[in-house]
Protein backbone atom coordinates (compact mmCIF):
# COMPACT_ATOMS: atom_id res chain seq x y z
CA UNK A 1 0.00 0.00 0.00
CA UNK A 2 3.16 2.63 0.84
CA UNK A 3 4.46 1.56 -2.26
CA UNK A 4 1.42 2.33 -4.63
CA UNK A 5 0.44 5.44 -2.37
CA UNK A 6 3.99 7.00 -3.19
CA UNK A 7 3.68 6.11 -6.74
CA UNK A 8 0.34 7.96 -7.03
CA UNK A 9 1.86 11.19 -5.24
CA UNK A 10 4.96 11.01 -7.46
CA UNK A 11 3.07 11.02 -10.60
CA UNK A 12 1.06 14.34 -8.88
CA UNK A 13 -2.52 13.07 -9.52
CA UNK A 14 -5.41 15.36 -8.87
CA UNK A 15 -7.04 13.39 -6.35
CA UNK A 16 -6.47 9.49 -4.92
CA UNK A 17 -10.17 7.53 -4.38
CA UNK A 18 -9.31 4.93 -1.66
CA UNK A 19 -12.71 3.60 -1.19
CA UNK A 20 -13.22 0.35 0.96
CA UNK A 21 -9.83 0.16 2.06
CA UNK A 22 -8.65 1.30 5.22
CA UNK A 23 -4.97 0.42 5.06
CA UNK A 24 -5.04 1.91 1.72
CA UNK A 25 -6.51 5.21 3.13
CA UNK A 26 -3.97 5.17 6.33
CA UNK A 27 -1.16 4.79 3.83
CA UNK A 28 -2.17 7.75 0.95
CA UNK A 29 -2.28 10.27 4.18
CA UNK A 30 1.08 9.54 5.07
CA UNK A 31 2.15 9.64 1.80
CA UNK A 32 0.75 12.86 0.95
CA UNK A 33 -0.30 16.06 3.18
CA UNK A 34 -2.17 18.13 -0.35
CA UNK A 35 -2.98 16.00 -2.50
CA UNK A 36 -7.16 15.68 -2.30
CA UNK A 37 -7.97 12.21 -0.63
CA UNK A 38 -11.61 10.50 -0.79
CA UNK A 39 -11.77 7.86 1.60
CA UNK A 40 -14.52 5.14 2.29
CA UNK A 41 -13.56 3.28 5.81
CA UNK A 42 -15.52 1.02 8.02
CA UNK A 43 -13.39 2.02 11.33
CA UNK A 44 -13.79 5.48 12.71
CA UNK A 45 -11.84 8.21 10.55
CA UNK A 46 -10.92 10.19 13.51
CA UNK A 47 -9.43 7.48 15.59
CA UNK A 48 -7.55 6.53 12.40
CA UNK A 49 -6.04 9.40 12.05
CA UNK A 50 -7.78 10.25 8.78
CA UNK A 51 -9.45 13.48 9.92
CA UNK A 52 -9.35 15.79 12.65
CA UNK A 53 -13.29 15.40 13.05
CA UNK A 54 -16.77 14.11 11.09
CA UNK A 55 -18.14 17.79 10.39
CA UNK A 56 -14.78 19.55 9.76
CA UNK A 57 -11.98 17.15 7.86
CA UNK A 58 -9.72 20.11 8.41
CA UNK A 59 -6.98 18.41 5.94
CA UNK A 60 -6.93 16.53 2.31
CA UNK A 61 -8.97 14.26 3.00
CA UNK A 62 -13.01 13.43 3.75
CA UNK A 63 -15.31 10.46 2.34
CA UNK A 64 -17.37 8.42 3.91
CA UNK A 65 -17.95 6.11 6.67
CA UNK A 66 -19.62 2.76 6.72
CA UNK A 67 -19.73 1.64 9.95
CA UNK A 68 -18.35 -2.00 9.15
CA UNK A 69 -17.00 -2.55 12.98
CA UNK A 70 -19.56 -0.52 14.48
CA UNK A 71 -22.53 -2.98 13.90
CA UNK A 72 -20.44 -6.04 14.95
CA UNK A 73 -22.68 -7.07 18.19
CA UNK A 74 -25.82 -6.36 15.81
CA UNK A 75 -24.35 -8.78 13.61
CA UNK A 76 -23.61 -11.47 15.75
CA UNK A 77 -27.39 -11.31 17.46
CA UNK A 78 -28.28 -12.05 14.21
CA UNK A 79 -26.48 -14.74 13.33
CA UNK A 80 -27.96 -16.01 16.71
CA UNK A 81 -31.21 -15.31 16.23
CA UNK A 82 -31.04 -17.66 12.94
CA UNK A 83 -29.04 -20.59 14.80
CA UNK A 84 -30.14 -20.43 18.07
CA UNK A 85 -28.87 -23.61 18.79
CA UNK A 86 -24.89 -22.04 18.83
CA UNK A 87 -22.78 -22.18 21.93
CA UNK A 88 -19.69 -22.12 19.71
CA UNK A 89 -19.20 -19.04 16.98
CA UNK A 90 -15.71 -19.01 15.39
CA UNK A 91 -14.59 -15.67 14.51
CA UNK A 92 -12.25 -15.07 11.55
CA UNK A 93 -10.13 -11.98 11.08
CA UNK A 94 -7.26 -10.35 9.30
CA UNK A 95 -4.28 -10.11 11.63
CA UNK A 96 -2.65 -7.74 8.87
CA UNK A 97 -4.85 -5.33 9.15
CA UNK A 98 -4.17 -5.34 13.29
CA UNK A 99 -6.06 -2.13 13.99
CA UNK A 100 -9.19 -3.57 12.91
CA UNK A 101 -8.84 -7.13 14.07
CA UNK A 102 -8.33 -5.55 17.03
CA UNK A 103 -11.55 -3.45 17.42
CA UNK A 104 -14.06 -6.08 15.77
CA UNK A 105 -12.38 -8.84 18.38
CA UNK A 106 -13.39 -6.19 21.48
CA UNK A 107 -16.99 -5.49 20.25
CA UNK A 108 -17.66 -9.35 19.18
CA UNK A 109 -16.19 -10.49 22.40
CA UNK A 110 -18.32 -7.76 24.31
CA UNK A 111 -21.45 -8.70 22.30
CA UNK A 112 -20.57 -12.69 23.06
CA UNK A 113 -20.41 -12.65 26.46
CA UNK A 114 -23.92 -10.32 26.45
CA UNK A 115 -25.80 -13.19 24.32
CA UNK A 116 -23.80 -16.14 26.04
CA UNK A 117 -21.85 -17.71 23.62
CA UNK A 118 -18.23 -19.02 23.33
CA UNK A 119 -15.62 -17.39 20.71
CA UNK A 120 -13.01 -19.27 19.25
CA UNK A 121 -10.69 -17.05 17.64
CA UNK A 122 -9.05 -17.95 14.11
CA UNK A 123 -6.38 -15.59 11.67
CA UNK A 124 -6.18 -15.80 8.43
CA UNK A 125 -4.53 -13.59 5.74
CA UNK A 126 -4.10 -15.77 2.60
CA UNK A 127 -6.08 -18.43 1.12
CA UNK A 128 -4.44 -21.36 2.42
CA UNK A 129 -4.86 -19.60 6.36
CA UNK A 130 -8.44 -19.52 5.39
CA UNK A 131 -8.18 -23.38 4.33
CA UNK A 132 -6.31 -23.90 7.39
CA UNK A 133 -8.66 -22.18 10.15
CA UNK A 134 -11.46 -24.11 8.66
CA UNK A 135 -10.00 -27.31 9.40
CA UNK A 136 -8.96 -25.52 12.68
CA UNK A 137 -12.88 -24.60 13.40
CA UNK A 138 -14.00 -27.85 12.26
CA UNK A 139 -11.59 -29.72 14.79
CA UNK A 140 -13.21 -27.40 17.55
CA UNK A 141 -16.70 -28.02 16.73
CA UNK A 142 -17.45 -24.71 15.99
CA UNK A 143 -21.53 -24.28 15.27
CA UNK A 144 -21.24 -21.39 13.76
CA UNK A 145 -19.00 -18.76 11.85
CA UNK A 146 -18.39 -14.49 12.05
CA UNK A 147 -16.67 -13.49 9.28
CA UNK A 148 -14.85 -10.19 10.57
CA UNK A 149 -15.37 -7.15 8.00
CA UNK A 150 -12.31 -7.21 5.88
CA UNK A 151 -11.15 -6.31 1.90
CA UNK A 152 -9.37 -10.01 1.45
CA UNK A 153 -12.17 -11.15 3.19
CA UNK A 154 -14.98 -10.08 0.28
CA UNK A 155 -12.53 -11.00 -2.75
CA UNK A 156 -12.17 -14.61 -1.10
CA UNK A 157 -15.87 -14.68 -0.62
CA UNK A 158 -16.40 -17.61 -3.06
CA UNK A 159 -13.65 -19.79 -1.31
CA UNK A 160 -15.40 -18.95 2.41
CA UNK A 161 -18.78 -19.79 0.80
CA UNK A 162 -17.80 -23.01 -0.82
CA UNK A 163 -15.81 -24.32 2.49
CA UNK A 164 -18.83 -23.07 4.77
CA UNK A 165 -21.31 -25.25 2.81
CA UNK A 166 -18.80 -28.05 2.36
CA UNK A 167 -18.72 -28.40 6.01
CA UNK A 168 -22.37 -27.10 7.30
CA UNK A 169 -21.03 -24.08 8.80
CA UNK A 170 -23.50 -21.14 9.11
CA UNK A 171 -21.72 -18.07 8.50
CA UNK A 172 -22.47 -14.41 9.05
CA UNK A 173 -20.45 -11.83 6.93
CA UNK A 174 -20.26 -8.04 6.99
CA UNK A 175 -21.56 -7.69 2.68
CA UNK A 176 -24.22 -8.82 1.01
CA UNK A 177 -22.01 -10.14 -1.87
CA UNK A 178 -20.82 -13.30 0.52
CA UNK A 179 -24.40 -14.61 0.53
CA UNK A 180 -24.69 -14.10 -3.35
CA UNK A 181 -21.80 -16.29 -3.11
CA UNK A 182 -23.38 -18.97 -1.43
CA UNK A 183 -23.23 -17.39 2.70
CA UNK A 184 -26.16 -17.88 5.05
CA UNK A 185 -26.53 -14.08 5.38
CA UNK A 186 -24.97 -10.74 5.67
CA UNK A 187 -25.31 -7.55 7.55
CA UNK A 188 -23.83 -4.28 7.04
CA UNK A 189 -23.82 -0.89 5.36
CA UNK A 190 -24.48 -0.72 1.21
CA UNK A 191 -21.42 -0.97 -0.07
CA UNK A 192 -22.35 -0.33 -3.47
CA UNK A 193 -24.49 2.96 -2.20
CA UNK A 194 -20.30 3.68 -0.30
CA UNK A 195 -18.94 3.11 -3.18
CA UNK A 196 -21.54 6.23 -4.97
CA UNK A 197 -21.06 8.58 -2.33
CA UNK A 198 -17.27 8.19 -2.92
CA UNK A 199 -17.59 8.86 -6.72
CA UNK A 200 -19.73 12.00 -6.13
CA UNK A 201 -17.38 13.57 -3.61
CA UNK A 202 -14.29 12.97 -6.28
CA UNK A 203 -16.28 14.64 -8.77
CA UNK A 204 -16.90 17.53 -6.27
CA UNK A 205 -13.11 17.38 -5.89
CA UNK A 206 -11.88 17.50 -9.56
CA UNK A 207 -14.55 20.34 -9.82
CA UNK A 208 -13.09 22.56 -7.60
CA UNK A 209 -14.16 21.94 -4.12
CA UNK A 210 -11.87 21.28 -0.82
CA UNK A 211 -11.82 18.03 1.22
CA UNK A 212 -11.71 20.50 4.08
CA UNK A 213 -15.08 21.73 3.37
CA UNK A 214 -16.58 18.64 2.96
CA UNK A 215 -18.20 16.88 5.68
CA UNK A 216 -17.24 12.93 6.26
CA UNK A 217 -20.92 11.24 5.38
CA UNK A 218 -21.80 8.42 7.19
CA UNK A 219 -24.08 5.44 5.77
CA UNK A 220 -27.22 5.27 6.74
CA UNK A 221 -28.28 2.63 4.56
CA UNK A 222 -27.92 -0.86 6.84
CA UNK A 223 -28.99 -4.41 4.80
CA UNK A 224 -30.08 -7.60 6.18
CA UNK A 225 -29.85 -10.70 3.22
CA UNK A 226 -30.26 -14.05 3.94
CA UNK A 227 -29.97 -16.77 1.71
CA UNK A 228 -32.93 -19.19 1.83
CA UNK A 229 -31.48 -21.81 -0.11
CA UNK A 230 -28.02 -22.36 2.27
CA UNK A 231 -30.09 -22.07 5.16
CA UNK A 232 -32.60 -25.21 3.75
CA UNK A 233 -29.12 -27.00 3.02
CA UNK A 234 -27.82 -26.75 6.53
CA UNK A 235 -31.58 -27.80 7.93
CA UNK A 236 -32.14 -24.24 9.46
CA UNK A 237 -35.85 -22.80 9.38
CA UNK A 238 -35.70 -18.77 9.34
CA UNK A 239 -37.66 -17.50 11.54
CA UNK A 240 -40.33 -15.11 10.56
CA UNK A 241 -39.19 -12.45 12.98
CA UNK A 242 -36.06 -12.06 10.60
CA UNK A 243 -37.79 -13.00 7.24
CA UNK A 244 -40.10 -9.59 8.29
CA UNK A 245 -37.24 -7.65 8.38
CA UNK A 246 -34.77 -9.02 5.94
CA UNK A 247 -34.00 -6.31 3.29
CA UNK A 248 -33.67 -9.70 0.78
CA UNK A 249 -33.98 -12.87 1.17
CA UNK A 250 -32.58 -15.26 -1.99
CA UNK A 251 -34.05 -18.33 -2.63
Amino acid sequence: MAELAADLVRRQVAVIAVPGNSPGARAVKVATATIPIVFGVGDDPVKIGLVASIGRPGGNATGVNFFTSDVVAKRLALLHDLVPGAARVAALVNPNDAARAEAVLSDLQAAARTIGVQLQIHNASTSGEIDAAFAALVRERADALFIGPDPFFNIRRVQLATMAAHHSIPTASAVREYVDAGGLMSYGTDLADMFRQAGVYTGRILKGAKPADLPVLQSTKFELVINAQTARMLGLTVPPSLLSIADEVIE
